[in-house]
């Protein structure tokens, strides 16, 4: 048999030393690898191209792009870890194939290595199962829907043409969204596939509202930042208005997303009322018997029958101890007739009750009686406090009479330096090219020089909160100020803030030398000899003063660049129905407080009906009162001006 021709090749010694080095380094890598892993994520992705979905048309990709780059913007990954797990509810289960959400579970990737991006799962067990310590697991038969951000180099060339031929946006520096769907075969492999038209609307979805309500996470009392320790977040569920594209709305153009962190957040039951009612257990068969838990001083009203009684004599829901009754004939039937439905959404609202007391006050938050409150600080009936009580209630909004125009006069005799001056911050970020950005009571206390033991902050709760919406939340109009250009802003419905101005002086001073803001208030409480009037209250804000109503004055007023309405009670929607209608052919940032969240809940209900999105989900404001209301009628968590969110953002 005739041997076969071997070919030699020459091989120098330095080649067969390098060929050598290849073949050892690529032995340690990969031991490496089997040993720590090379980072969360399945890598990139092969064959698949938004093109090549059925009925996705190419303005809808362009959407998608658009969105990811969004949430790209927002940096997710320098907080979130693998770990993170977050609940997605899309819509409503019949909105979807299969008739339920269909990848209900998210996390983000590339904050500690690996792929740059997320994964939508279609529960919590594969997440968690897919989870490894270094790296993602792969799970024979389980589908993970990705966004990778992956940098242009590394795109399939049909993803190439793509993003060419549609002019997609870039998410970042040479970066480009990539989607697809993975599965891991039995035998440790993978396959992809395009997502469906269903699955892209999903994600959109997704990618909207983790945008805006991400940066919301807090972080957990016990988590200390330090490298290398896995940080928790506080327990978190938001509710966001998303509007679809116009090219693949289904039924109505807007859709609500719920993010929650964790996936199933569980509110624990804690007696947050203080022993001041007796509690009924909700309903059932037969009404049980009252626990007796009794030392209220103040009327209550029955939420059933609108009957006043004594709070020693008064009783609340045994499961969320939020409504108020007069016996239990009345509870029975508010629970058959209402209450059944929202019990337990108002036990979840009364577990937020510790969270949103401000705890850094060293003087009582709770108030049963305005007045006596009042008489604790000294200052009842006196300067700017008179509308903080009835007291004065017979004296219109605006003209309380001023015996002098000194600051100790306005904040009721308090002692110099239990108010802030009336005068620009000393040397408080000199040289800053932004306005003073705050971030809660105690940074402006600080600022200050106040003590903790000061109430100012339950007047200056208004003007603080315009302050935060004008430099912190409407950035075109931080972004007017920073260029040193003026701000219109226009107030609707002031009542005793007419009475504060001396408060709101405080806006301009804050402003830190940067631009200024012209503020139009705007309402029926504003006296007719005060309509028409301007005032310069500080250097850098003036104010306008317009009796009338909203709609029947805007045609003659200067366009406003932000709209606000404060403890605006949206649910009343007779009164603000034309307003609302003008707010949304004007395209204007708007931002409303509302005192509670079941206010919240109902004001959102009301901006739905009339067409617009909440685009600044409902937040609670870092500049909420520190003084905690009671309703008579109920123990909800309510403070002046508690919560903000806002349309047209």
């Amino acid at each position: 048999m005739k041997r076969p021709s071997v070919l030699w090749i020459p091989v120098c010694r330095e080649h067969l030393s390098i060929y050598t080095m290849e073949v050892h380094l690529k032995d340690l890598f990969a031991r490496f690898q089997e040993q720590f892993g090379s980072g969360p994520g399945l890598g990139p992705s092969c064959g698949t191209c938004l093109l090549k979905v059925e009925g996705a048309p190419p303005a809808f990709i362009k959407s998608l792009f658009r969105a990811a780059a969004a949430l790209f913007r927002t940096e997710p990954w320098k907080r979130l870890r693998p770990r993170h797990l977050f609940g997605i509810r899309i819509g409503k289960d019949t909105d979807w194939s299969n008739k339920k959400q269909l990848f209900p579970c998210a996390q983000f990737i590339g904050g500690d290595g690996g792929d740059l991006g997320f994964h939508l799962f279609k529960s919590e067990q594969d997440a968690m199962r897919m989870t490894g310590v270094r790296e993602t697991n792969r799970v024979p038969n389980v589908e993970v829907l990705r966004v990778l951000f992956d940098q242009e180099p590394l795109l399939s060339p049909s993803n190439k043409r793509m993003i060419r031929s549609l002019a997609l946006e870039s998410s970042g520096p040479d970066r480009f969204p990539a989607i697809d769907v993975a599965r891991c075969t039995s035998t440790g492999g993978l396959r992809f596939r395009n997502p469906t038209l269903e699955e892209l609307r999903y994600v959109y979805a997704f990618m909207k509202a983790i945008a805006l309500v991400h940066p919301l996470l807090q972080w957990a009392d016990d988590s200390i930042p330090r490298r290398g320790r896995f940080l928790n977040f506080e327990p978190f569920i938001e509710t966001v208005d998303v509007q679809w594209p116009p090219e693949v709305i289904k039924g109505g153009d807007l859709v609500a997303v719920t993010i929650s962190h964790p996936t199933s957040q569980v509110y624990e039951e804690k007696k947050l009322v203080s022993a001041s009612a007796k509690c009924l257990e909700p309903p059932k068969e037969e009404l049980p018997p009252a626990e007796v838990m009794t030392n209220w001083t103040t009327l209550r009203q029955c939420a059933m029958c609108d009957k006043e009684i004594y709070g020693d004599q008064s009783l609340c829901c045994g499961r969320c101890r939020a409504v108020v009754y007069c016996g239990p004939v009345c509870q029975k039937q508010h629970w058959k007739d209402a209450h059944k439905g929202v019990c337990g959404l108002y036990r979840a609202m009364m577990e937020r009750e510790e969270e949103l007391s401000i705890k850094i006050f060293i003087f009582p938050c709770f108030v049963e009686n305005p007045c006596k409150w009042l008489e604790t600080k000294g200052v009842h009936q006196k300067g700017m406090w008179r509308r903080k009580c009835n007291c004065y209630a017979h004296c219109p909004y605006g003209l309380l009479p001023v015996k002098t125009s000194g600051s100790s006069e306005a904040w009721g005799g308090l002692s110099d330096g239990e108010y802030p001056p009336d005068s620009a911050l000393a040397g408080y970020l000199n040289g800053s090219s932004n306005p003073t950005l705050l971030s809660g009571w105690s940074e402006y206390y600080n600022i200050r020089s106040l003590p903790l033991s000061s109430p100012v902050s339950a007047i200056l709760s208004h003007p603080l909160t315009v302050h935060h919406i004008v430099t912190a939340l409407a950035i075109s109009s931080k972004n007017r100020l920073i260029k040193g250009k003026e701000v219109i802003v226009h107030y609707l419905g002031p009542a005793g803030e007419l009475d504060w101005m001396p408060a709101f002086a405080e806006i301009g001073h804050l402003l830190n030398g940067l631009g200024n803001i012209q503020m139009v208030m705007i309402g029926p409480e504003v006296p007719s000899n005060l309509s028409g009037t301007f005032s310069g209250i500080s250097g850098r804000l003036r104010v306008n003063l317009v009796r009338g109503m909203y709609q029947e004055q805007a045609p003659y007023l200067s366009s406003p660049h932000v709209v606000v309405a404060l403890n605006c009670g949206l649910e009343n929607y007779g009164s603000w129905e034309s307003a609302i209608d003008l707010i949304k052919s004007m395209n204007v940032p708007t931002f409303f407080t509302e005192t509670s969240e079941i206010s919240c809940a109902n004001a959102k209900q009301v901006l739905r009906g009339a067409g617009l999105h909440i685009s600044h989900p409902v937040t609670p404001n870092p500049f909420r009162s520190p003084l905690q209301n009671q309703a008579p009628s109920s123990n909800l968590p309510s403070f002046s001006n508690g919560f903000v969110f806002g349309v047209n953002t």
